[in-house]
């Protein structure tokens, strides 16, 4: 055990992620060394940042927990604590269950931890953080919070109602971070689109996008996590005006079904999703859109699985996900409908699904081939410089593998020319001036 170390662990999405880098700040300026995903594990203070949405993503916090649980009582490491979102929903259940734990500490109240170590929180730091990206790339997220009610999402059940950030701190922490050599920004919020609503009374989001895009040094703004219902418009046209707004989008439609568009509490129908696609493919040439569907949600019958696999063949998405239903206590699902569908159904209509995307995307990347591409190169690996298109997003998209017979350097942009392609992979070589 390492006195004066603090080893924090970041499970679940990038949200997460800002506050972990958050907690990691205020943890430096109190002197502390803090190392964010370790090799080794052994520190004086280990925090574990959960993620409580499906049970998949619930089995591997607690597996975690139970895993430093085991170092903490043989000494490897000293006081365990827990926060984020699986103690935000299961806090008096957890506090039972794991005794092991020092203090549990949920989405939002996690700053206490500071001062219950007898240190100072310090507020003017509050959106400071150490990035744990590298560092020409950052998650900002302008959101807490949704205001939806679909069926099958435990999200607001976890974080409460939607609460933007002001567009003032948002643009002034863009700023921040320019300055510290940050090029590429990915906008987060579990809804993006419903940015502005509480604190503006309107969509805001065109708007705020306008506005970090006037930031100079700002390179790329890629948005995720949109709703399609009562989608902005306007930011369309910010996507189509703005060198620096990457023309892609990702938005979970989750199904196309108007039957599973109303058990899910969609607010939406069939004929406004394909009109809304057609849109934005026409206002926005070249546009890549990313998805995620769902499967396997109660009461979806055959027919509807047929149908949700036709609109696949037929949208064509150039990115897209997918999960099963996760029958989640508290929800609306949970309390109104049986969860009908078989596992083995479930995991059928999943793999069926991905298979047809698959073939779609290397049918997406192929036809990159020849094309030359402007390319954030991410890092150098043993055989090739990886890097990423204004097409794809970190972790989630595919990247570009770029061949070693020049000198490259990891966080600046080139001009590339791809040559070969797989159904999640690129290949190409940097065309040098």
């Amino acid at each position: 055990m390492r006195k004066n170390k603090v080893d924090i662990i970041t499970l679940g999405c990038s949200k997460n992620l800002v506050d972990s880098e958050q907690l990691m700040r205020q943890f430096a300026v109190n002197g502390y060394k803090v190392e964010h995903d370790p090799h080794k594990i052994n520190g004086e203070i280990v925090v574990v940042n959960t993620c409580g949405f499906i049970g998949d993503a619930q089995e591997e916090s607690i597996e975690m927990i139970l895993e430093l649980g085991q170092a903490k009582k043989q000494g490897k490491i000293g006081k365990l604590f827990v926060m984020g979102c699986l103690s935000e929903r299961f806090l008096h259940d957890l506090e039972k269950e794991l005794p092991e734990v020092d203090h549990f500490y949920g989405k939002f109240n996690w700053k206490e931890l500071i001062s219950d170590l007898g240190k100072a929180y310090h507020q003017e730091l509050a959106y400071d953080r150490i990035l744990t990206t590298p560092k020409h790339y950052a998650y900002l997220k302008i959101g807490e919070g949704c205001n939806r009610t679909c069926s099958y999402c435990s999200i607001p059940i976890i974080t409460g109602a939607y609460q933007s950030r002001p567009m003032e701190d948002l643009v002034n922490e863009v700023k921040l971070l320019v300055g510290r050599g940050v090029k590429e920004f990915q906008l987060i919020a579990q809804d993006l689109t419903f940015y502005g609503v509480d604190l503006y009374k309107r969509m805001a989001l065109p708007e705020l996008v306008e506005r970090i895009s006037d930031v100079p040094g700002v390179e790329w703004i890629r948005l995720h996590y949109g709703y399609p219902t009562h989608f902005p418009l306007d930011l369309l046209r910010v996507m189509r005006e703005r060198e620096n707004v990457c023309k892609y989008m990702d938005i979970a439609l989750q199904h196309i079904s108007d039957n599973m568009l109303k058990l899910m509490r969609r607010n939406i129908t069939k004929a406004e999703t394909y009109e809304l696609i057609e849109r934005m493919r026409s206002e926005v040439p070249g546009i890549h859109l990313r998805t995620t569907l769902m499967v396997g949600h109660p009461g979806e019958t055959d027919a509807d699985f047929e149908e949700l696999l036709e609109f696949v063949r037929k949208a064509r998405f150039e990115r897209m996900g997918a999960f099963a239903y996760s029958h989640e206590e508290g929800t609306y699902a949970y309390k109104h409908y049986t969860d009908d569908i078989p596992q083995e159904v479930k995991q059928e209509r999943l793999d069926t699904l991905m298979r047809i995307q698959e073939r779609i995307s290397l049918d997406v990347n192929r036809s990159k081939i020849d094309k030359v591409f402007k390319v954030m190169l991410d890092r150098e690996e043993e055989d090739f410089f990886v890097g990423r298109t204004e097409y794809d997003s970190p972790e989630v998209d595919p990247e570009v593998l770029i061949r070693k017979d020049q000198v490259l350097t990891p966080g600046e942009f080139y001009q590339v020319q791809i040559e070969d392609a797989q159904a999640f992979e690129l290949y190409g070589k940097a065309l040098l001036k």
